[in-house]
Formats: structure tokens, sequence, C-alpha cells
């Protein structure tokens, strides 16, 4: 009887365990999705105020900083894309497929006949 209740002291330990880790998880993932959720809401509030900025409607005065911080991001972020699209019109990236597999890679990049004669 000792192992069978050592057994079931056990189970139960794990299961109990298991209840809380899935608990933990939930809650964790509620909370990172009401996060997400309050992020894009002060997103949106800041596009907004920016744009209202842009019109003349908002008083530029109080957000003038933050809003110069932006304009400065956005044209850091466009620089960035930019030179992104110079690099890969300069040299075409390569598959990752291709970087696994490099001798499947160079019967597919030579003339289509992958039997010689």
């Amino acid at each position: 009887m000792s192992i069978i209740t050592s057994v079931t002291g056990i189970t139960a330990r794990v299961a109990g365990d298991m209840r809380h880790g899935m608990r933990r998880a939930r809650l964790e993932g509620e909370r990172r999705i009401l996060e997400r959720r309050h992020r894009h809401a002060l997103e949106a509030l800041g596009r907004r105020a920016h744009q209202l900025m842009a019109q003349g409607t908002l008083s530029a005065d109080a957000l003038a900083a933050e809003a110069a911080e932006v304009d400065a991001r956005l044209a850091e972020v466009e620089a960035a894309l930019a030179a992104e699209r110079a690099d890969e019109d300069a040299a075409p990236m390569e598959r990752s497929a291709d970087i696994a597999f490099p001798m499947v890679a160079d019967e597919a990049s030579g003339d289509g006949n992958s039997t010689s004669a």
C-alpha cells in the first residue's frame, strides 16, 4: 500500500503543478495581450496627434520635442529601408534552403540538366 500511496501523492503533486503552470501561462498570455492592446492604442493616439499637428489643428508647442523625435526616427527608418532595397538590388539574397543544401542549389542554378552525360 505504501507504493500506491506514494505514487498517488506524486501524481497529485504533478497534476497540481501542471494546473498551476497552465494558469500562470494563461495569465501571462492575457497580460501580454493587454499590453499589446495598450501599445497599439498609444500608437494610434500618437499617429492621430501627429496628423493633427501636421494639419495645424493641434498646437505643436507642447509636443514639439516629441514630434521632432518621431520625424527623426521616421527618417531613419526610411533611410534604412532605402539602403536595404539598394543592397537587395546589388546582390540578390540567398534562400535559406540554398544555404542549408548547397549541393541542391548548385544543381538548380546550372543549365537545368541534373544528369550529366
